[in-house]
């Protein structure tokens, strides 16, 4: 008997510690496989095309990633808190329409008195972005709808508003200095890069070093919790609708910017890449987990991919194969780290 008592206590040992290096490999690939997985695919695409890493090519991919990443800088803070905004790629077009309709020089798309500077005309696509995001706010924070059903209906409503603000034409022409941010350079640097890092920085510092940041990871922890520690969780519900819709305005408007026109079919299926960033960067759907430097790399990551695949002349209907897998591997982690937990 006692033997068979010995035996026993060793299996139950063996099965802890293989418990253990599972838990600690699991922890490992949540905080650095994306990274690992990044450095891989740049370490493969420069060898395999001598382009790659060209200073070129690497403004390119920081250049195209820059919109994506301000998107999903903005959906990282809504899916903290455990929702979802479907509605960026639309706000997208309705805030680069009004904003570009202000520094055109076409005569049949300008407001009246135009052009206007180009800091007005600034104010007024992040005025639109910030709007939308709020009216999505208070629906889902104010009247409990579902940020699936009240952000979906902001997507057809925005698109919808930008079509009849446009008359279904696209704003031409714009100024100069209006396309500056899209097309213009700070010691090199392309502006939609700079702007990108400045978005980044500042979404970092206020997740990781204000009051505001840390009611966003309460409200997502556990909203009961956060309401009896005295955290307003409708006013951060909304704040974190403004800010998306905020950052999708300023993506917006930069978009429209480097083409040098506003098109209203602008920013179609563009949550589906902010959302893939934000997942594959680490954020759990659950909310109250994730960082702002996952979702930096995750945005890189699909950038990289894209360029990669571009590159080595792979057609683009593999881009969204590769991106599906990349999304569902990800959640898949996710939904075992929430299990384990």
């Amino acid at each position: 008997m006692p033997a068979d008592e010995d035996l026993t206590s060793a299996r139950r040992a063996a099965a802890e510690d293989n418990r253990d290096w599972g838990t600690y490999a699991l922890d490992w690939v949540a905080k650095y496989g994306i990274l690992l997985a990044l450095i891989l695919i740049c370490v493969g695409l420069a060898i395999g095309n001598e382009y790659f890493l060209s200073t070129r090519n690497i403004l390119n991919v920081l250049r195209q990633t820059s919109i994506n990443g301000i998107l999903a800088i903005g959906m990282t803070f809504v899916i903290l808190t455990r929702g979802i905004d479907l509605s960026v790629g639309s706000v997208v077009a309705f805030a680069g329409v009004v904003s570009a309709s202000l520094a055109t020089t076409s005569s049949t798309a300008m407001v009246a008195g135009g052009p206007y500077p180009a800091l007005l005309a600034l104010a007024a696509g992040l005025a639109v972005g910030m709007a939308s995001g709020a009216v999505n706010g208070v629906i889902v924070s104010r009247f409990a709808v579902p940020a699936f059903v009240a952000t979906l209906g902001m997507l057809s409503a925005a698109r919808g508003l930008t079509l009849l603000y446009a008359g279904g034409r696209p704003v031409p022409a714009l100024t100069p200095e209006y396309r500056f941010i899209g097309t213009g350079d700070l010691f090199g640097i392309p502006m939609p890069v700079v702007i990108f890092a400045l978005v980044f920085l500042l979404a970092w510092w206020v997740l990781g070093a204000t009051r505001f940041g840390r009611n966003v990871y309460a409200v997502g922890g556990n909203p009961h919790a956060a309401t009896v520690a005295g955290i307003n969780v409708r006013r951060t519900r909304l704040m974190v609708y403004v800010i998306s819709g905020g950052l999708a305005g300023l993506a917006g408007m930069i978009l429209a910017a480097r083409t040098g026109s506003a098109l209203t079919q602008a920013g179609i299926a563009y949550e589906l890449d902010a959302i893939a960033a934000v997942v594959i960067g680490g954020t759990s759907l659950a909310g109250g987990v994730g960082r702002v430097t996952g979702t930096l790399i995750g945005a890189l990551l699909i950038g990289v991919v894209n360029n990669g695949l571009d590159l080595m002349g792979v057609e683009s209907y593999y881009q969204q194969v590769i991106k599906g897998v990349l999304i569902v591997a990800a959640v898949m982690l996710d939904q075992a780290r929430n299990r384990r937990e």
